[in-house]
C-alpha cells in the first residue's frame, strides 16, 4: 500500500505518546519518505477536517476523541491474547438495521467495525462469528457501537444452527489464507530484524523507513484478526507473529529515539517499552 502524506501523518500520530505531533515534526519525518512539506501541511488540515486531529496549540495537533476507540482496538495488537477465551461452540450475531441504505461513509464505518471485530456475514445483513471474545455479546455490543456500527442493529447470541449452517460459519475465514499471511510477515519481520541494527549504523534513514513501513503492516494485519477459536484455527501462528513483533517494535523504537533526539523532535521519543503500539491509517480507513 503506498504511503501518503495522510496515512504517514495519522500513524506518526498513533505511535506517540500522547498522540500528539508538531507540523515541524511531521515535515522532519516526511522527509524520510520523500514526501513534501507542502503535502504534509495539507495532509494535518484535512485531517482537522475529517475529525482525526484537533489543533491543541500553535503548530500542534492531536487526536481526538472521535478516533479514540479506533486508535485503542489498533493499539492493542501486543495483547491479542487476553481478548480471548474457551469456545463453547456458541455464536455472536449481528443483524445490520438498513443493510444497502446507509451513505457510503457510515457504511465502510460499520463494515470497519464488524471486520475489526471478525465477524462475517452469514446471509444478507446478518454477520456472525464464534462468542469467543471477553466479555461475551455484551462487550461485543459495546466495542461494535464504539467503532462505528449503527445503533439500531442487533447484537445477540446465537445457538442452535443446523448443520448445514454450522458448517457454512465455519467456512466464513479463509483460514489457509490467514495461516498464510502470519506465516509470510512472520518471515519479513524476521529477516528485517536480523539486520536492522546493522543498517542503521550504516543508514539510520532507511532503517527507521523499513521499520516503519514493515511494522505497519504487521499491525494493521493484527488489527483485523478476527481471533478466531481453535476449532477453527489454532492460534501458534498468531502467537509467534505477536512475540516477534513485540521484540521487533522495541527495535525500531531505539531507532526513532536516536533520530528524534539528532532532530529535536521531542514529541516522538518513543518508549522503548510501549504504553501504546502505534497502527496504521490503513487501519483506520478500512472498510472492506
Amino acid at each position: 500500500m503506498r504511503l501518503t502524506a495522510q496515512k504517514l501523518v495519522l500513524d506518526l500520530v498513533l505511535a506517540t505518546p500522547r498522540h500528539e505531533v508538531t507540523a515541524r515534526g511531521a515535515v522532519q519525518v516526511g522527509k524520510l519518505f520523500e514526501i513534501s512539506e507542502n503535502s504534509v501541511r495539507v495532509a494535518l488540515a484535512r485531517l482537522v477536517e475529517r475529525g482525526r486531529l484537533g489543533r491543541v496549540g500553535r503548530g500542534r495537533y492531536a487526536l481526538t476523541a472521535v478516533a479514540g476507540p479506533v486508535q485503542r482496538h489498533v493499539s492493542s495488537w501486543a495483547r491479542l491474547e487476553d481478548r480471548v477465551t474457551a469456545w463453547g461452540g456458541g455464536w455472536c450475531g449481528v443483524h445490520l438495521s438498513r443493510p444497502g441504505q446507509v451513505g457510503r461513509q457510515d457504511a465502510r464505518r460499520r463494515l470497519r467495525a464488524l471486520r475489526f471485530l471478525g465477524l462475517r456475514d452469514l446471509l444478507r445483513g446478518l454477520f456472525v462469528r464464534p462468542d469467543n471474545l471477553v466479555g461475551g455479546v455484551y462487550e461485543l455490543r459495546r466495542r461494535l457501537l464504539a467503532l462505528g456500527l449503527d445503533r439500531g442493529s442487533l447484537v445477540f447470541e446465537l445457538g442452535g444452527l443446523d448443520e448445514s449452517s454450522e458448517e457454512r460459519a465455519r467456512a466464513l475465514w479463509d483460514t489457509r489464507a490467514l495461516t498464510r499471511a502470519y506465516r509470510d510477515q512472520l518471515e519479513r519481520l524476521e529477516r528485517s530484524a536480523a539486520k536492522l541494527e546493522e543498517l542503521a549504523a550504516v543508514s539510520l534513514e532507511r532503517a527507521l523507513v523499513e521499520s516503519f513501513l514493515l511494522g505497519g503492516e504487521a499491525i494493521n494485519l493484527l488489527a483485523f484478526d478476527p481471533l478466531l477459536p481453535e476449532e477453527i484455527l489454532p492460534a501458534g501462528d498468531r502467537r509467534a507473529l505477536v512475540e516477534v513483533m513485540r521484540r521487533y517494535d522495541r527495535m525500531g523504537r531505539r531507532c526513532w529515539r536516536t533520530y528524534a533526539m539528532k532532530h529535536s523532535i521531542p514529541e516522538i521519543v518513543l518508549p522503548l517499552e510501549p504504553g501504546f503500539d502505534g497502527g496504521t491509517e490503513a487501519a483506520m480507513d478500512q472498510g472492506g
